[in-house]
């Protein structure tokens, strides 16, 4: 089985947790049993997680040298120049080493739900928005690619993660993915 599933901001990808006061996890969104996570979302990212009860299907969608490209909505503090999305496409070294070169525009705002807190506005700083895919996963990677170009993450949402897709899928939705392709 594997399972779509749009996490929503400020929950753990894990079912439980020990510290208290208890943050929100998985536990409370009525997934499937014995389902677990295939990757990982940060607390404060939002967007596609897939889970499964399959642990060959797990390694194939996580392990970087099957190379499933995750695909991102990122609303970056500042406004990007040529320069710094040509950083992006040719890989950041990282306190633990180069990345690998990720594909990256510059996009409209993207109809999203609204995040609950919202991001902070700042009339005095402009923002903006770009798709990026990356082929690997490091821990915050994306967060540390654009601060390290100058433009720091104020939103992150996965839309995809090879073939499989958010689609319509609303904060805290799951719904059966299936093993097959998903159109963009």
């Amino acid at each position: 089985m594997l399972i779509a599933f749009n996490k929503p901001y400020g929950v753990l990808c894990q079912f439980t947790d020990r510290s208290q006061p208890p943050r929100p996890t998985l536990a409370g969104f009525g997934l499937p049993p014995d389902v677990y996570p295939a990757g990982r979302l940060d607390h404060d990212s939002e967007g596609l997680l897939l889970l499964t009860d399959d642990g060959r299907l797990a390694h194939r969608i996580t392990d970087p040298r099957h190379k499933q490209p995750k695909t991102y909505l990122v609303q970056v503090e500042g406004t990007p120049s040529p320069a710094q999305l040509q950083q992006l496409r040719q890989g950041i070294v990282l306190n633990d080493g180069p990345t690998r070169p990720a594909e990256v525009a510059e996009v409209d705002a993207p109809e999203l739900w609204p995040r609950d807190p919202p991001v902070r506005y700042r009339r005095s700083v402009p923002d903006a928005w770009l798709r990026l895919t990356i082929g690997e996963g490091r821990n915050r990677q994306v967060r540390r690619m654009t601060a390290a170009v100058g433009l720091p993450t104020l939103r992150l949402v996965r839309v995809a993660i090879g073939p499989w897709c958010l689609d319509a899928l609303q904060p805290g939705q799951w719904r059966e993915a299936g093993t097959g392709s998903r159109s963009r």
